[in-house]
């Protein structure tokens, strides 16, 4: 019900169509990192930076004054600049754990990789930050969070009302830009699911509700 949903008026300098795509990603990455204690000059790696989640993570990451290096596929590399990223891997033609370069954080939002995987990326302190996780990655946790040093980071972001007010703050003072790729109307609806598993899309679909629908 909407008493009991999680609701906030609409950015003042932000369109509607932008408004339905940006809670999502943006509450994601804002209750993901705010937790991961940033601090400014530290080096954080977003895998998966031209999604939902990662150009937030990105914008974010920035404002709090990390120099971030984003990770994502050739056609999206200059959109990923676009959102202020100091550095920009290609997937397919780099492998970022093996460049030499250690990171304060890494977030792994696509899943791909794994803690071991990245561990030898990680500064001594540092954390693997993973959006989504299964079993495995919470015994790591637990583990890492006993041994101490470099650890494994897995945590739910719920959505509150709070957190959504929070992202209203921050699209309107410029902090967060929220992109839409394309738009694709409601009989387009398979053509866009399509288009967004191909993995080729940079920012947000939307699927338009309108007389020409």
């Amino acid at each position: 019900m909407p008493e009991n949903g999680v609701l906030a008026i609409k950015p003042a300098n932000m369109t509607f169509e932008q408004a339905a795509v940006a809670p999502y990603g943006a509450i994601m990455a804002l209750y993901l990192l705010r937790r991961q204690n940033i601090r400014p000059g530290q080096k954080v790696l977003v895998n998966g930076a031209s999604g939902g989640i990662g150009s937030a993570a990105v914008q974010l990451a920035k404002y709090y004054g990390a120099e971030v290096t984003g990770v994502c596929g050739t056609p999206r590399l200059e959109y990923v600049r676009s959102l202020g990223a100091d550095k920009v891997i290609d997937y397919g033609k780099e492998d970022f754990t093996g460049n030499g370069e250690t990171y304060d954080l890494i977030f792994d939002i696509l899943g791909k990789g794994s803690f071991s995987r990245c561990k030898g990326s990680l500064a001594p302190n540092g954390r693997y930050l993973r959006a989504s996780f299964k079993t495995r990655e919470l015994w790591q946790m637990l583990w890492t969070s006993l041994k101490g040093g470099k650890r494994v980071m897995c945590t739910l972001a719920p959505g509150s009302t709070e957190d959504l007010i929070s992202v209203k703050g921050h699209i309107e003072a410029g902090k967060i830009n929220v992109i839409i790729d394309k738009r694709f109307a409601m009989a387009q609806a398979a053509e866009a699911h399509r288009y967004v598993e191909q993995g080729h899309k940079k920012g947000n679909v939307v699927i338009t509700l309108d007389e020409h629908s």
